[in-house]
């Protein structure tokens, strides 16, 4: 019987709406780790479309109007992202470290929380916000903020 999914393929796959899928993936590489997979089409010139995997997890990236989409990105839209990305990486202090020094804009600092994760967000060029963590401890209830 197939399965339901492709061979290594996540359950969950976002997609995320760029200016420039070339310029993304440069970004998403360099600032956050996502290593980019062979799947890669163009409209056009252009390139359109794009996978990036991080660990066991995997993006689609896709370029503003391509294929009459009508998504823009926060920076374009003037608007808050509707959504945002919680990932969980090895180390979180390095991984923070490599994000900023890369240009990913700092929207909160990296912490330990009250529910045992260390993390921190950050927006990339087109204004998506992006939560990496590590889990460092067991949530405590007793430490949840009143």
């Amino acid at each position: 019987m197939r399965d339901y999914k492709p061979k290594g393929a996540p359950t969950i796959i976002p997609s995320v709406t760029v200016s420039d899928v070339e310029k993304a993936i440069d970004f998403y590489t360099k600032a956050f780790g996502f290593k980019a997979s062979s799947a890669l089409m163009k409209q056009g010139d252009q390139v359109a479309y794009a996978e990036l995997d991080f660990a066991d997890g995997r993006i689609m990236v896709f370029r503003e109007g391509a294929y009459d989409m009508k998504s823009k990105t926060p920076s374009h839209s003037g608007q808050q992202p509707p959504m945002s990305l919680y990932i969980y990486c090895q180390d979180v202090d390095a991984h923070h470290k490599q994000a900023v020094a890369a240009g990913a804009q700092q929207m909160h600092p990296l912490e330990d929380m009250f529910w045992g994760d260390r993390m921190y967000m950050v927006a990339d060029p087109d204004g998506h916000h992006w939560t990496f963590a590590q889990n460092v401890a067991d949530f405590d209830p007793s430490k949840v903020p009143s």
